[in-house]
Formats: structure tokens, C-alpha cells, sequence
């Protein structure tokens, strides 16, 4: 019986226990929902006032936006006004200017009409007229206009010969006295020595074992030398003799130097070679400084550009039909200064045009083009005076002669290359020039025989009367000698003179 009270209160308790525990976890859950609670509030409150602060904020923005957008809808729209109202006075103008055009045109209307009834009205009389001559003459006007202009170029042809060959007469007459006065001042003057070089390098040999030394193992020494020297070495069946061939000459000389120094020295082989060809190297450059100071000197032309002088340097390694280029523009330089003081022209400048007029033949070899037009593009490039230019780039008419003094450079210049002793030239390359003097003048029609005279200074031209008159005559010369030019190389000039001889035979009996 205790021990089922025991058991009962045991239960009561633990059920007081249990609703005790029970009421305390409610309550505790009671006070934190309502913490959670006013958490919840106070957050929606700093919510709703963030939200706030933005819409304000975006509102301000927007309001700011918006009347930067106006101030700049309303810029545009002034310049729009203004734009509009400068199109309306400009439409206001072009219809005015429209109005005065309708009104030229009526008015033109009006006065081409009446011209055009004036121009039938002459028209009607002019033919009443030439019906009435063609009646009075009893010719069409076709007969008659055919007559009169027969008559007419007859007339005009003769007298435009007889005209042009007694002008042409008196001028040359007066220009070869002149000439003739000026040019034999101008050589008397100058000294010149007569051209005693060959432009062939050929190197004598002790022997001709050497040729072996020379050739190397394999020819090893001799493709050395020449890759070096950029030249090529001849060693052929000739005894003694060995040939250096470059179309560039400065090459040429260098090869050969060095080549005579090896032959001298014995000692052939690839090392050796290289320092040879520099020592030749370095005592052609120190020639050409010398010769080129030499020349501006005698030709007295100071204060030219370094590249100048070296350019002049390499001149004198070039050769022209045997005559030395560089003592060629010295003697130009001289005549040019000698002609330009007796015909009143800038000595200075005829001097200088004169030793550079063939400055373009130091790299025509290298460089692309002729050597006037190289030659000048040279000198414009280091300073040269433009009046000089010129003289350059005319004295074989390139380009326009704009001065006397280069109209004296380019007859120093003739002069300097046609003087007897100045140059040479080969028998099979004369021949060839003769020849194709004498073709040039037969491929014109008319021409019954031609002549290359005076060593191919003059062509005599024999042409059939019957088919070329004194006018055709004229024209024909012209024109041979203008193909002279276009088609031919020569020194000096060439004259050419064309022979029409009529013969009128009767027999008295």
C-alpha cells in the first residue's frame, strides 16, 4: 500500500514537474517572439528610411538630369533659329538671283532671235551675191575656190622659201662671224693637252708561272680577288699579260693596283689579297682627294661640298671615247668662264656649271637614269646653286636652258669633246657611225644619195628635184638633223646640208 502511494506521489510530482517545465519554455518562447519582434519593426523602420533617402536622392538626380538636358535642347534650339533664319535669307537670295537669270534669259531670248533673223538676212544676201559672181565668172564655187587657193599656196610657198632661206643666210651668216670670233678667243686662250689614255687595264707579268700563283689550288686566290674587288680577272693564253675587267672604274684601278703590288711581292694567297686590296683602297681615295682638289683648283670654283669633291674624285678614273672626264670638266669649266666674259655672262656661274655639268657620270653606272638628270638631282642635294642646276641638267636638252650660261656650258662642252686630239674612237665604232649617218638621211622620201663627210661632222643629202622644192627642202634638213639627235651618239655636232639642183637644157640650132 505505501509503496502504490509512493508510486502515486511519484507521478503527481513528476506531472507538477512537467506543467512547471512546460509553463517556464512558454514563457521564455513568449519573450523572444517578442524580441523577434521589435527586431522585425525596428528593421523595416531603417528600411522604409533608406528607401526614402534613395527615392530623394534619385529624385534630386533626375532633376538635375532633366534641366541639364533642357539648357542643352535649348542651346540647340537657338542654333537651330539661327541656322533656319540663315537658310531663309539664303533662299530669299538664290530666288532673287533666280529672277535675274529668268530676266538675262528672256532678254538673251529676245537678242538671239534677232540675231538669228539679222544672220538669215546675210545669209540671203551673200548668196544673191555669190550667185551673181558665179554667173559674172561663169565657175561654181567650188572651181573658183580651188583656183584661188592654188594660186594662193604657190605663191605663199615660194615666197615663204625665198623669205626663210634669206633670213635663215643673214642669221647664220651673222651668227658664224660671231661665233667664229667668241669660240677662237675662248680655245686661243685655253691650252689643252691632246688625250693619250686607254680605258683598258691590262698588268704586265714577269712570267707566266705566276699566272698559276695568280689562279691559286683550285683557283681558289683568283675567285677570292675578284669576289673582293668586285671585278673580273682575265688569265688567258696571252703570254705576259693579264686583264682586269669592271664596268665600274674606280673597281678597275684598285684591282689593278692590287694586282701589281701581288705580282711584285710574289706572295699570293687569300689573306694577302684582302690586305692588298685595302692598301690599293685606301691609295686610290687618297688620288681622287688629291686630283679632285687639283681640279677645283684649275678650274677655280672653291667651297664645294665634300661630297662634291668626292664625287669629282671618281671622275677621274672615268673615260669618254679616250678623253679623261675629269680634265674634260676642267677644260668645260675654263671655256664656259672664257665664253661668259666675252658675251657678257656670269662668269662664276659658267664656271661652275661647266666643272659640274658631267658630275652625274661619277654613279651613272650605279644609279638609274641619265647622267645630266642624275648630275643635278646630285648637286640640288648638297647645295648646289639652282642656276647651276640647271646648267646640269640642260647641257643635252633634258630639260629647258633657262640662262645664257647654260647655253655657254652646253657649246663649252661641244667644243671641249670636238677639238682635234680630244678624243678617239675606234675604226669599226666610226665606220658604224658613218653608216648610220648616210641610212638616216635615205629613209626620208625624196633623197637620191647622201654623203658623211668631214669625219662625220657633215651629211650632204642629194634630193630629186622633181619631187622635193626649196621649201621641202628646209623642212627635210630639219628633220634629218632632229633624227640625228633622237637616234644617235656623237661628239661635237653634226651639220647637215640638203642639195636640190634643177638644169634646164636647150639646144640652139
Amino acid at each position: 500500500m505505501e509503496i502504490v502511494i509512493g508510486v502515486i506521489a511519484l507521478i503527481i510530482g513528476l506531472a507538477a514537474g512537467g506543467a512547471a517545465g512546460y509553463f517556464i519554455r512558454q514563457r521564455r518562447f513568449q519573450a523572444e517572439l517578442g524580441n523577434l519582434e521589435s527586431m522585425r519593426t525596428r528593421l523595416l523602420e531603417e528600411a522604409e528610411k533608406q528607401a526614402r533617402d534613395i527615392v530623394l536622392n534619385a529624385r534630386d538626380e533626375t532633376l538635375k538630369n532633366r534641366q541639364a538636358v533642357e539648357a542643352e535642347l535649348e542651346v540647340r534650339n537657338q542654333q537651330l533659329r539661327r541656322e533656319e533664319d540663315r537658310l531663309q535669307k539664303r533662299r530669299e537670295q538664290l530666288d532673287e538671283r533666280q529672277e535675274r537669270v529668268d530676266q538675262r534669259d528672256q532678254q538673251l531670248s529676245k537678242r538671239q532671235s534677232a540675231l538669228d533673223k539679222r544672220t538669215n538676212d546675210l545669209q540671203k544676201v551673200e548668196e544673191q551675191r555669190l550667185e551673181e559672181l558665179q554667173r559674172i565668172a561663169e565657175l561654181t564655187l567650188e572651181e573658183a575656190r580651188g583656183v584661188l587657193l592654188d594660186q594662193v599656196a604657190q605663191d605663199t610657198r615660194q615666197d615663204m622659201a625665198r623669205v626663210i632661206r634669206e633670213e635663215e643666210m643673214r642669221a647664220r651668216e651673222e651668227a658664224d662671224e660671231r661665233a667664229r670670233d667668241i669660240i677662237t678667243t675662248s680655245i686661243q686662250r685655253l691650252a689643252s693637252e691632246q688625250v693619250a689614255e686607254l680605258t683598258t687595264k691590262t698588268l704586265e707579268i714577269p712570267n707566266d708561272e705566276l699566272k698559276g700563283r695568280i689562279i691559286g689550288r683550285g683557283g681558289r686566290n683568283i675567285r677570292v680577288f675578284e669576289q673582293k674587288a668586285a671585278v673580273d680577272v682575265i688569265v688567258d693564253d696571252t703570254p705576259e699579260l693579264i686583264t682586269i675587267s669592271s664596268f665600274n672604274p674606280i673597281r678597275r684601278e684598285i684591282a689593278a693596283r692590287a694586282m701589281h703590288y701581288l705580282v711584285a711581292d710574289g706572295r699570293i694567297h687569300p689573306a694577302r689579297i684582302e690586305k692588298v686590296l685595302e692598301k690599293a683602297t685606301a691609295e686610290v681615295d687618297h688620288m681622287m682627294r688629291e686630283q679632285a682638289e687639283k681640279a677645283v683648283y684649275d678650274a677655280e670654283v672653291p667651297n664645294l661640298h665634300p661630297e662634291i669633291m668626292k664625287l669629282l674624285g671618281k671622275l677621274y678614273f672615268r673615260t669618254s671615247y679616250g678623253q679623261n672626264q675629269l680634265s674634260h670638266a676642267v677644260e668645260v669649266a675654263k671655256l664656259s668662264s672664257l665664253l661668259a666674259a666675252e658675251v657678257g655672262g656670269n662668269a662664276e656661274v659658267a664656271r661652275m656649271g661647266g666643272l659640274l655639268h658631267d658630275i652625274g657620270k661619277a654613279v651613272d653606272f650605279e644609279v638609274e637614269g641619265t647622267h645630266a638628270t642624275i648630275g643635278a638631282e646630285l648637286a640640288g642635294r648638297y647645295g648646289v646653286p639652282k642656276a647651276v642646276i640647271n646648267t646640269i641638267e640642260s647641257h643635252h636638252h633634258e630639260t629647258e636652258q633657262q640662262s645664257l650660261e647654260a647655253i655657254l656650258v652646253e657649246a663649252a662642252d661641244a667644243i671641249s669633246g670636238a677639238r682635234p686630239g680630244a678624243r678617239r674612237e675606234s675604226l669599226e665604232h666610226y665606220i658604224k657611225r658613218i653608216r648610220g649617218l648616210e641610212d638616216i638621211a635615205r629613209s626620208f622620201n625624196g633623197v637620191e644619195e647622201s654623203y658623211a663627210i668631214q669625219a662625220g661632222r657633215e651629211i650632204r643629202i642629194i634630193v630629186r628635184p622633181g619631187e622635193i622644192d626649196d621649201l621641202e627642202s628646209l623642212k627635210l634638213s630639219r628633220e634629218v638633223a632632229r633624227k640625228i639627235e633622237e637616234t644617235m651618239e656623237y661628239p661635237g655636232q653634226i651639220k647637215v646640208t640638203v642639195i636640190r639642183e634643177t638644169r634646164s637644157v636647150e639646144y640652139a640650132k
